[in-house]
């Protein structure tokens, strides 16, 4: 397709009802990914249960796919830039569907650890994809701002529907059927996709500098490790390697864009306050609350007795609250303030964590539920905005770029929560005593995980059994609670943060021309 024919389909798009049509299609993507994320954390148990992995596996099971897609993310942004986003699109949405059979017949820990990676490869093609199209498609901002609210809001919807769908499909089916899902809405995607969304990309994208891709998903992959196995063992020669590593790589990455007459991500973007602050603000919010949601499951099936589907429905505020939020937050923050709604947000859903330091085994759903939905209303308001921000910063070529460093954020906020936060719970659920007289062998896998607590207790009497899971319950709990303590202190620092950065940045108004 010619530069004109690209401008001509793209316009045809703007002016017709076909352009919300493509939206729906763009946020089946998104569903595919947030619904992929959540569904894990409920299927947690049963891994544990039938694949029995250890505590380590468990959180490689978990973050494995957020680091392959934080460390591929810009460079896929940067080829759908170049060989057009709707073609990766596609072909990344045929791969996720391919890979997730992969990962639903998985019959080792190793062998789900390398499906989750493959996973995140073909995820790296879908989310900056999304963006950078709503961008082309709608050149009104205050469109956009709607298109991206219905984005966000989709993604959270996701975030609701992967507990509900997943836990009906976990007490009727085996774990992996929670993969299978994506199958149908891949299906949906790829067929309605084809033929309603425009084709966009940089008309002088100059090449893609495979160099800079290598130092860019090393240099990621290399940090997140090495951050993660610091908080889980402390300092050891491959922590002190990988993150020397790492460093260098993303060091000589920066330097090579600034050479680059064509590079793989313009590093100007960053002089720019709003883009900086709005990235960095994302980063840190996810890193508050992703290690937290990883072990929410846990604790609602394991410690309080809920079935899959009941703890999925008992996390549906959180996505309630953020869908309401992601609709109107466009509007907010121009009746308001950009950072008002940022920083406003952040600061909810750190104060809603905090009432999370007070759980307890008996601690009844009220609290639980207004704390989510708080989080989820403060999610909504703070992503939504920021993602506007992000986009409303760059030129319409460089879509796909600003996008993936949005998503990259998000995800390396998501790997470093999970192995920082998830460090603690484990470091502070491993510490618990077993009862006196519990075998070495059911005490050994009983801190490997709550999972395998509750399936070793089970081989001994009722009152040892009790005993030693009360023991294991009550650790994990007190990991959970300071995990939120954390995670609130990290976002009450960053709504203060927001509030500085995003001095002065508002969302456009008008149409652009």
């Amino acid at each position: 397709m010619t530069g004109i024919e690209q401008r001509t389909a793209t316009a045809e798009v703007e002016r017709s009802p076909g352009r919300w049509l493509a939206l729906a299609v763009l946020v089946l993507a998104v569903l595919l990914v947030a619904v992929d994320a959540t569904v894990l954390g409920l299927a947690t148990p049963y891994i544990s249960e039938d694949l029995k992995p250890t505590g380590t596996q468990l959180l490689w099971i978990g973050d494995i796919y957020s680091f392959v897609i934080a460390g591929l993310l810009v460079s896929m942004g940067s080829l759908g830039d170049r060989i057009g986003r709707k073609k990766l699109l596609l072909i990344g949405a045929v791969a996720f569907g391919g890979v997730s059979v992969l990962n639903a017949y998985a019959t080792t820990p190793e062998l789900l650890m390398l499906a989750r990676a493959l996973l995140g490869v073909a995820g790296a093609t879908l989310m900056p994809s999304t963006l950078a199209l709503i961008r082309n498609i709608f050149h009104d901002p205050r469109e956009r701002s709607i298109a991206v609210g219905v984005w966000g809001a989709m993604a959270s919807a996701g975030a609701a529907v992967g507990p509900v769908v997943g836990g009906f499909l976990l007490e009727h089916f085996w774990w992996g059927s929670v993969f299978l899902i994506n199958l149908p809405v891949m299906a949906v995607l790829v067929l309605v996709g084809s033929k309603l969304l425009p084709e966009s990309k940089n008309p002088a994208p100059g090449p893609w500098d495979m160099v800079s891709v290598v130092l860019s998903l090393i240099g990621m992959i290399a940090v997140v490790y090495a951050i993660k196995e610091a908080a889980a063992h402390g300092i050891r020669w491959d922590v002190a390697a990988a993150s020397v590593l790492g460093v260098s790589a993303l060091t000589w990455f920066v330097r090579r864009q600034l050479t680059l007459t064509a590079p793989l991500l313009d590093m100007r973007l960053f002089r720019n306050r709003g883009f900086s602050g709005a990235v960095l603000a994302d980063l840190l919010t996810v890193l508050g609350l992703s290690g937290l949601v990883f072990f929410l499951s846990q604790f609602l099936q394991l410690v309080q007795g809920r079935r899959p589907f009941e703890a999925g429905l008992a996390e549906l505020p959180a996505a309630v609250g953020a869908v309401a939020a992601g609709l109107v937050a466009g509007l907010v923050a121009r009746r308001f303030s950009v950072r008002a709604v940022v920083a406003g947000g952040l600061a909810a859903v750190g104060i809603a964590l905090a009432a999370l330091t007070t759980l307890s085994q008996s601690t009844g759903y009220p609290l639980l539920g207004a704390s989510l939905l708080v989080v989820g209303i403060g999610a909504g308001f703070s992503f939504t905005v920021t993602a506007d921000v992000i986009l409303s910063s760059v030129p319409k070529e460089q879509a796909g770029a600003a996008s993936a460093v949005s998503e990259t954020a998000y995800e390396l906020g998501a790997a470093l929560g999970i192995a920082l936060l998830g460090s603690i719970v484990t470091g502070v659920y491993r510490g618990f005593t077993a009862p006196a007289g519990t075998p070495p062998e059911v005490a050994s896998a009983a801190h490997e995980s709550l999972g395998g607590a509750v399936e070793s207790s089970a081989a001994l009497p009722a009152h040892e059994s009790a005993a030693l899971l009360a023991s294991a319950q009550d650790a994990f709990v007190d990991g959970l609670r300071m995990a939120a303590g954390v995670g609130a202190a990290v976002l009450l620092v960053t709504a203060v943060a927001a509030w500085f950065l995003l001095k002065g940045s508002k969302l456009e108004d008008g149409i652009e021309h």
